[in-house]
């Protein structure tokens, strides 16, 4: 399954092993990793709070429970 991360960038989730919200130097950010190698990034965030929401709506349509 394909999500569209950007206007450039398709992520294939069912390849993505882990997430991170991470401090970076300019703002939070999600990344994305295939095992030990990130594999994208999402937009800066300012704080967490929103990195968690954006990343919680981005995969809503793939979540089973609902």
């Amino acid at each position: 399954m394909f999500v569209q991360l950007n206007e450039r960038v398709l992520l294939n989730l069912s390849k993505i092993t882990r997430t991170k919200i991470d401090h970076v130097e300019d703002g939070i950010r999600v990344r994305f990793y295939e095992g030990q190698y990130q594999v994208a990034k999402s937009k800066r965030f300012e704080t967490v709070e929103e990195a968690n929401k954006w990343l919680f709506e981005l995969l809503k349509p793939f979540n089973t429970r609902n």
